[in-house]
């Protein structure tokens, strides 16, 4: 059973991680939320739920207005031939989010570390950085040292590389 926005945020705080949480009207894309910028500081991101040509997942974030070749990204990121989008029925069985919601906090529903996570060296250059906790109707601000903490702290070792141009 996947973990839910709540418990999300109560492992993060019993954790030690810094963040603040805020509540909005659900977004379902980029630019939709893009009246939040004025209400919520830092790095606001996109996340791109992908798999390789063996079915191997990934999980690249980038900043929002970040550009992403998914003609050439696999060989920076370690998969085996071009990436294409991932299904929505695999992303919610192994990250337990549906599309709209997809965030690196759902790492806390990959037991198994099955999904690689890609951080975007220039967004990690941000201090805090903002993401959905698991429901698209919150924006959780962290920053990006916890964010890598919170990622180890799931069983998953980041990987940070150039991914957009």
């Amino acid at each position: 059973m996947a973990v839910e926005s709540d418990e999300l945020l109560a492992f993060m705080d019993e954790s030690g991680f810094q963040t603040a949480t805020f509540e909005h009207a659900p977004v379902f894309t980029v630019e939709e939320a893009r009246h939040l910028r004025g209400e919520i500081s830092g790095g606001h991101t996109k996340n791109l739920f992908l798999k390789d040509r063996r079915g191997r997942p990934f999980l690249l974030v980038a900043l929002e207005h970040a550009v992403i070749d998914l003609k050439s990204v696999h060989s920076t990121i370690g998969a085996n031939g071009k990436v294409s989008f991932g299904s929505a029925d695999l992303l919610e069985e192994l990250w337990g989010v549906r599309p709209g919601s997809v965030t690196p906090f759902g790492a806390i529903n990959d037991r198994e570390g099955r999904v690689t996570v890609v951080l975007d060296a220039e967004m990690m250059s941000h201090e805090r950085l903002n993401f959905h906790p698991l429901i698209n109707s919150r924006t959780t601000s962290i920053s990006s040292l916890d964010l890598l903490r919170f990622l180890r702290a799931t069983g998953h070792e980041p990987l940070v590389a150039k991914i957009s141009t």
